[in-house]
């Protein structure tokens, strides 16, 4: 599966962003799906991933309460709503796609070595 995110952009802080991420060659259903960011000088980092089914969602502590992952499978596409954002949320933001999530639990989704397939890059810098 390639990926394709889109959506970054420059936003004052307090506002929100959508960021997609948009799936072609194989059925985004078919894959649990994460958002990672890397912030200047750090490491990349989870945001969020969702399993196969939005039954389960991961959510850095973070961005609790103010981001959202979502996926609409007709569209073959990957959401991050973005609201209430803080500059601290400034950062280089990824998609990606596993072939799948052992376990049960949350924490194979939050690790990056759980995914194989990445988009490239979505710049988001918020100002204060």
């Amino acid at each position: 599966v390639q990926l394709q995110a889109s959506g970054g952009g420059f936003v004052q802080a307090g506002g929100s962003l959508k960021l997609s991420c948009v799936a072609s060659g194989r059925p985004i259903s078919g894959y649990p799906v994460g958002w990672f960011r890397q912030q200047p000088g750090k490491e990349r980092e989870i945001v969020a991933a969702m399993r196969r089914t939005a039954h389960m969602t991961y959510y850095a502590d973070s961005v609790k309460g103010r981001f959202t992952i979502s996926r609409d499978n007709s569209e073959n596409t990957v959401y991050l709503q973005m609201n209430n954002l803080k500059p601290e949320d400034t950062a280089v933001y990824y998609c990606a796609a596993a072939r799948s999530v052992p376990g049960s639990g949350t924490y194979f989704m939050a690790r990056e070595d759980t995914y194989s397939y990445w988009g490239q890059g979505t710049q988001v810098t918020v100002s204060s």
